[in-house]
This record gives C-alpha cells, structure tokens and sequence, in this order.
C-alpha cells in the first residue's frame, strides 16, 4: 500500500455552527492557519474545531472527495461526518 500523500479535513466552529471542508498535505499546519485568521473564507467563524480527517493517495482524489462532501447538504453532511468520525 502506497503512504498517504493528501488529507480531506473537515472543521466545525462552534460558536457560528459552520462546517468547511478542504484538502491539503499537511493538516496540522492548515488548522493552525485557520485559526490564526489568514485563511478568507474561515477568518470571521474563529475559532475551528478539527472533527474530521480522510487520506487519500493522491491529490486528485482529494479533490474529488472534498467537491463531493462540499455539494453535499448539511444534514447529509452531518451523517457522514457521523458514519465516518471515529469513537
């Protein structure tokens, strides 16, 4: 089996109850940049919760997934964060 190369992440902010989705290599580094408010889209929903990580061996793959999972609506969202989110 080929090592893990992308992560698909979902956080949570607690305080707006919002969800973002997204994919990169490093996914400590990328929550971190999240909270720290550089990131656009996240900064006004600070701060962020990781409740989700899935690794993929490619990035296109990542991709992918990440553009399923956003299309998805919130209450299936929920149910795969559920399904999937370890105990």
């Amino acid at each position: 089996m080929k090592p893990f190369f992308m992560v698909v992440y979902i956080i949570y902010s607690p305080g707006f109850d919002r969800f973002y989705i997204g994919q990169t290599k490093d996914v400590f580094s990328r929550i971190d940049r999240h909270n720290a408010g550089t990131e656009q889209a996240t900064k006004p929903y600070l701060p962020w919760e990781l409740i989700l990580t899935i690794e993929k061996e490619s990035r296109s793959e990542a991709v992918i997934l990440e553009r399923k999972l956003k299309n998805l609506s919130r209450e299936r969202l929920i149910m795969f964060i559920d399904k999937y989110k370890p105990l």
